[in-house]
């Protein structure tokens, strides 16, 4: 007989580090699994297309009513769903909201929670502490990249910007990229770079020079593996004689690069095409203006009739056999992403069934009957 009884896992910040949240090489394999996904489409994401990356929140920069937010930098709530198949199986969501404020209280800029759902009956499974989900996750995804688009023998990895991006987007790239050696870090703040160069000196011995640089030209100029990581107002720019043939170009965040290169002679991976046709659907043209990610470029450039969308290669594709990675030892290949909740979901499920094995949690009823109006 089945039981109506319904409960969920609630997991605490520190019982996600329990349960592994941190572990930056078990979620490396975790995201190849879920691009193998993408490839395969065995997935749904929201929005009309089934790939939207999330709904959002705004607000108004004079609100009308006295107890409504005003708009500021990086003011919003966002809701990012999806359903993810394969041995997952569930649908989940990322919930959160963000202030750039929050800082000056001593609270993270944005605060995430993940909720993950049992895909057939709807019932809640777990409820979790988010922030590392995404943080981890984030920066997995340029390792994943980086197995199938950097050269095996990079040793010289730059990171342009040096906050967490850069420091979760490092570490999936030393444990893909086995002979690194040298790190050199440009950011506008010097502190943020000591702090990032600390860390690195701390955690990764295998690396035997760390430099910090007063340029990006400096950083990238001999370097094999490139990330760009930052959130300032400006974007980066990068420009092609500084890139080192053979290059692989982590993008996470955003950049400015000239549009022949780009167009013409760089070889183009994004993580979801799909993904950046929603947002077409959900903004406004000039998308590059909104959030400076290179696939936004794309978009634009796509809707200026100079880009085919057949030249850019979903890195889902590559994961799944269907496109191959490098190709050569000289192309110059950027990586463009833009997060997905499907990552969310496939990491928060992660932990939610260690946490299981481990007996670690806090069980939560709902009912043991439903009230049956």
């Amino acid at each position: 007989m089945s039981s109506s009884k319904v409960d969920f896992l609630y997991l605490s910040e520190p019982e996600m580090v329990k349960a592994g949240v941190t572990d930056m090489h078990r979620c490396i394999e975790v995201m190849t699994e879920v691009f193998d996904l993408l490839g395969q489409g065995d997935y749904i994401m929201g929005g009309k297309n089934h790939n939207s990356h999330g709904v959002l929140i705004t607000f108004p920069n004079e609100p009308q009513f006295p107890n409504m937010p005003k708009n500021g930098p990086d003011r919003r709530f966002m809701a990012m769903t999806a359903y993810l198949g394969g041995r997952f199986n569930v649908a989940g969501e990322k919930w959160y909201g963000s202030n750039r404020d929050n800082v000056e209280k001593g609270l993270p800029r944005s605060i995430l929670m993940t909720a993950i759902n049992n895909a057939d009956t709807g019932a809640p499974m777990a409820f979790m502490s988010a922030n590392l989900v995404s943080a981890v996750r984030t920066g997995a995804i340029p390792g994943v990249g980086a197995k199938y688009l950097a050269r095996p023998d990079s040793k010289v990895c730059a990171l342009i910007g040096a906050g967490v991006i850069s420091r979760t987007s490092f570490m999936a790239l030393a444990d893909v990229c086995k002979k690194l050696d040298t790190v050199k870090i440009y950011d506008l703040f010097p502190a943020a770079s000591e702090k990032l160069t600390a860390f690195i000196k701390e955690n990764y011995p295998q690396i035997k020079k760390i430099e910090i640089v007063d340029s990006i030209e400096a950083a990238v100029c001999d370097a094999d593996v490139v990330n760009v990581a930052t959130s300032g107002k400006e974007y980066p720019y990068i420009n092609e004689a500084w890139l080192k043939p053979g290059v692989y170009v982590s993008l996470p965040a955003g950049i400015r690069m000239d549009e022949d290169f780009v167009l013409n002679r760089a070889t183009l991976v994004i993580d979801n095409w799909k993904m950046y046709e929603a947002w077409k659907e959900e903004l406004v043209y000039p998308y590059r203006n909104i959030m400076g990610l290179i696939g936004t470029y794309y978009l634009d450039w796509v809707h200026e009739g100079k880009m085919d969308p057949s030249v850019i290669t979903n890195l889902g594709d590559i994961v799944a056999g269907k496109k191959p990675g490098r190709k050569n030892d000289d192309e110059k290949i950027l990586f463009g992403m833009g997060g997905m909740p499907v990552y969310d979901v496939a990491w928060s499920y992660e932990m939610y069934t260690k946490a299981l094995e481990m007996g670690i949690g806090t069980k939560l009823d709902i009912w043991d009957t439903p009230y049956m109006y």
